[in-house]
């Protein structure tokens, strides 16, 4: 019988780790900053992101949402190597990265891919469209026979028509522009998708063109997506499981689902109370955060949200308590600060 339970054990094991695309442990990234004229032969080391931990699944949508500044898109840049980091752990498809280097191997070039924020900015005015999209070929030493014909396919898929393809990224619209840096993100069927902001500075219209272009790839392609957004309506229309970021630290993580319908934590509830759509069950209105958030200069000891918090506990008030993660249900974590003072 203790055989049989050993060998179930290891096949759950076996199972969840095939379940994961990605894993990130305990990731913090320091930078470092001079804070005035005063300190300019003095390194100050500034705390973008603390202890972040979450896994994206094969095939899922995984949202990191909060206001600027929370630490979302550096956490994206050093998983890609834009950033390194000597504190955390990084698991993608069962293999360890380091994160202490920039350097990715080719594979991984391959498999991880990223929509910028400024979708026009990060296309080269000078080059056209075909060769932006063909572009990853060319970095990567693939040859293809057949490029033209890809890059055919690959602008098809985006919804745009072969005519665009002599153009230039001047004479594109932000929706067009988006769409391009899309079908370059995709090329080369990378199994995770980076999307930074991808409906920033878009019409509502296209705004749900480009959400539902992503979701029609991810189920043709079979890929994982982690999106970046500040914006609620996106994170709820697209994703599985999300994270609420605030000043480099995770204040809920989860089930989308769930996290939507009953948030835990008052930074997450009032991001939520700004969505005006009737089928979000809430009975509060509009909550409004007093205060701002604070400088990455001016980081205390304690709970990050102490200073907007509306019901603060003397832990908190006093930085007698550390922001960390508890479980409160079922895939769904809150940070043990907002439990306690909400207690």
């Amino acid at each position: 019988m203790k055989k049989i339970i050993g060998l179930i054990n290891v096949v759950l094991i076996v199972t969840i780790k095939n379940m994961n695309l990605l894993k990130l442990e305990n990731l913090s990234v320091k930078f470092k900053s001079k804070k005035s004229l005063k300190d300019l032969f003095k390194n100050i080391e500034l705390d973008a992101v603390i202890d972040t931990s979450f896994t994206i699944k094969k095939n899922k949508t995984f949202g990191i949402v909060g206001e600027s500044g929370s630490g979302k898109t550096t956490i994206a840049k050093t998983i890609l190597g834009l950033h390194t980091s000597l504190i955390g752990k990084l698991n993608f498809n069962n293999q360890e990265i380091d994160l202490s280097k920039k350097y990715r191997d080719k594979n991984f070039r391959k498999d991880v891919s990223m929509i910028f924020q400024d979708s026009a900015g990060s296309l080269s005015p000078r080059i056209k469209v075909k060769h932006l999209i063909g572009e990853p070929f060319r970095i990567n030493k693939i040859n293809n026979l057949n490029l033209k014909n890809e890059v055919n396919q690959l602008i098809k898929s985006v919804g745009l028509s072969s005519d665009f393809l002599d153009r230039y990224p001047h004479e594109l619209s932000g929706g067009q522009a988006k769409r391009i840096c899309i079908a370059r993100a995709i090329a080369l069927k990378p199994k995770l998708l980076i999307a930074d902001e991808p409906t920033a500075g878009l019409d509502v219209s296209v705004q749900g063109e480009i959400l539902n272009l992503l979701k029609s790839i991810q189920n043709i392609h079979g890929m994982s997506i982690l999106i970046i957004s500040h914006n609620l309506n996106v994170i709820r229309h697209i994703t599985d499981e999300l994270t609420v970021m605030y000043f480099g630290k995770i204040m809920e993580r989860g089930d989308s689902e769930k996290i939507f319908k009953s948030p835990k934590h008052p930074y997450t509830q009032a991001l939520i109370s700004l969505i005006k759509k009737p089928d979000i069950d809430r009975k509060n209105q509009k909550i409004e955060l007093k205060g701002e958030v604070p400088s990455i200069f001016e980081r205390k000891s304690g709970c990050v949200f102490s200073s907007r918090c509306q019901n603060p506990s003397h832990s908190c008030k006093n930085g007698n308590i550390e922001n960390k993660l508890i479980k409160y249900d079922e895939n769904h974590w809150v940070d043990q600060c907002c439990i306690n003072c909400n207690s």
